[in-house]
């Protein structure tokens, strides 16, 4: 006789564990369990029969695995939580009582922990930690945004906007920028990181405020791991391309409202530094002895001193190749072997050229221009950028430097004295352009022209340049069908002086004829055509042209229906209704497309009707 199961002790009664049984278990209280799970990337888990899950109850309930919530046991961050809440009841007995050194001496003594062993578990490789940074930017610029108050402090703004700053400066010095898009949420920015695509979005500079009903908490759990790995992930980027990290902060420039400005990014030595008296001694590797080795044979002793901000857009000097990875045939195969993809081989990969698509131009940014955006827009594709000071400080020229090619403005044009630039154009010194020119030459990768943006000018849409969904509606793809053949005869009817009587009579026997074919439409069409002058044997030849037509169709669409019932018979009760829910979302889809498509034909037609 085989051994007895129990219920519940095999399973997914076994496999999977309740929340309360795992608060239960780690002996935290349930805020506690809900940090360890964002730090830990843990998150609730869906089973197939969750009533055998919960052992028989039906109770709506969140589960995890069990697994999950074992390996959570040996995690050092749980007893820093626990000492915690020890220190948190210590010092409220102290202040209780009124013991005020014991209180002190408590503070001092608050526990701490680092995430730096989380972020080496969940990302074991650089390239993972750079593909799944996307949320943390969309987290830092949201909070840089915000203004302080009781539950968001200034340190954690003024920290997660030092943040973005270095983000920015990364951005504009390796030109890895490739698409912008100016939407209602904000901002989307794609840039070309280490081979990978790393896409943010950027709240507008409005005055922001912290919605009651958010629970803030939570937020700030996934912020301070974020913090963390973006820590992780600029140090080896601004390492990899020989800059110091942290970049240094002018204060007063930074008082004075000059932005990313403030920090100047500095050239890293390249030498190998003498360990002093006191410290332990490393061993350095081989490719620390190559660079010092090459540097010091070519010379480079000034290597050291302060980028300024013109110096940062700057094509890098190549850096020191690095340990290249070297093949070796193997014994049992003898084909040839596969080369891995170091980072000498994605630092070597050719640009594209529309990284330097502004370079040989010079931009003056007008007051109303949103200047942080577009600074960081131009001087990312190479440009120069010029802002007045009521902008903010720092700007490298003036309003009145001749070397300035486009204006940047975005109010309406007025024609007294030098509150336009038509004077300017005229002259052939400068060109102004509304903002979404700039954004339009990065998204097309290559400058545009400049009199379908001047200013004052009614802008063309302003396109998304990532890839949409597959069957998306595109409104750039040229109309089909009836739409075509409605936009042909907009185009005759414009010319309708060189067509013919005979012609127009055709067209109006085919606009006569009736939709639906029955007695009062057919007396109503008659009625029509004799009105309009077309003869009774034109009339029924279209009427014959249009019943042949109808019936065809209507042929088509009943054996498509039957074919379609048919093979919902063959379906099971899941399957077919897994097959509804999609007709259903296509039907969907088709409506919208098509309500889309009217409004084009609508804009277009009223474009041909206005005088020109």
């Amino acid at each position: 006789m085989g051994r007895l199961r129990k219920k519940g002790k095999a399973g997914a009664a076994k496999a999977y564990m309740t929340r309360s049984a795992a608060v239960k278990k780690l002996q935290c209280s349930l805020a506690d369990f809900r940090r360890l799970c964002i730090l830990k990337g843990i998150f609730p888990r869906e089973p197939r029969n969750k009533k055998k899950a919960n052992k028989g109850s039906t109770a709506p309930t969140s589960f995890y695995y069990a697994k999950d919530i074992a390996y959570l046991l040996h995690e050092p961050i749980l007893n820093k939580l626990r000492d915690h809440k020890a220190f948190a009841k210590k010092i409220s007995r102290a202040l209780g009582r009124g013991e005020w050194s014991t209180a002190k001496h408590l503070e001092e003594q608050k526990p701490s922990y680092k995430l730096d062993h989380i972020i080496k578990e969940r990302y074991p490789t650089f390239v993972d930690a750079v593909r799944d940074i996307d949320d943390a930017l969309c987290m830092i610029f949201l909070f840089s945004s915000l203004p302080a108050n009781d539950r968001v402090s200034a340190a954690l703004v003024a920290n997660c906007s030092r943040l973005a700053a270095e983000w920015q400066l990364y951005i504009m010095h390796s030109r890895s920028l490739r698409k912008v898009f100016l939407s209602i949420k904000g901002i989307y920015y794609q840039a070309d990181v280490m081979d990978q695509n790393v896409t943010w979005l950027v709240p507008y500079q409005f005055t922001q405020n912290i919605p009651s009903d958010v629970d803030v908490r939570v937020m700030l759990t996934f912020l301070e791991l974020y913090q963390t790995l973006l820590g992780f992930v600029f140090f080896k980027l601004y390492t990899d391309a020989g800059l110091i990290y942290p970049p240094p902060l002018d204060a007063s420039r930074d008082e004075a409202g000059a932005g990313i400005g403030a920090f100047s990014l500095q050239v890293a030595d390249p030498k190998v530094v003498a360990p002093g008296p006191g410290s332990t001694t490393k061993k350095a590797s081989s490719k620390e002895v190559r660079r010092a080795i090459k540097s010091i044979v070519a010379g480079n002793s000034g290597s050291g001193h302060d980028e300024s901000m013109d110096v940062v857009d700057q094509t890098p000097e190549a850096t020191e190749a690095d340990e290249e990875f070297v093949p070796h045939p193997s014994t049992n195969d003898s084909g040839t072997t596969a080369s891995l993809p170091t980072l000498q081989t994605l630092s070597s990969t050719p640009r594209p050229n529309s990284s330097s698509l502004f370079s040989a131009y010079t931009f003056f940014l007008s007051r109303e221009v949103s200047r942080p955006v577009f600074e960081f827009l131009i001087r990312s594709f190479g440009g120069r950028v010029g802002w007045p000071p009521s902008s903010g400080s720092g700007s490298p020229f003036t309003e009145s430097d001749e070397s300035i090619t486009h204006v940047i403005i975005d109010r309406p044009a007025v024609t007294r004295g030098n509150e336009s630039c038509e004077g300017s154009e005229q002259k052939g010194k400068r060109k102004c352009v509304q903002p979404q020119w700039v954004a339009d030459c990065i998204n097309a990768g290559r400058v545009l022209l400049e009199d379908v943006y001047r200013q004052g000018a009614t802008l063309p849409p302003h396109l998304s340049p990532f890839d949409a969904k597959p069957g998306a509606y595109d409104p750039t793809a040229p109309l089909s069908g009836d739409e075509s053949d409605a936009s042909i005869h907009g185009e005759n009817e414009s010319a309708g002086e060189a067509e013919s009587e005979s012609e127009e009579a055709k067209g109006v026997a085919k606009e006569t004829l009736p939709v639906h074919v029955d007695a009062e439409s057919l007396h109503a069409a008659e009625l029509a055509a004799e009105v309009a002058g077309v003869e009774y044997d034109e009339f029924q030849k279209g009427m014959k042209e249009l019943e042949t037509r109808r019936r065809g169709a209507a042929g088509k669409t009943g054996k498509r229906g039957e074919e379609e019932d048919m093979g919902k018979v063959l379906l099971s009760n899941k399957k077919r209704k897994l097959y509804e829910r999609m007709k259903h979302s296509q039907r969907k889809q088709e409506a919208e497309h098509h309500v889309l498509k009217e409004k084009r034909k609508k804009i277009e037609k009223e474009k041909r009707q206005s005088p020109r």
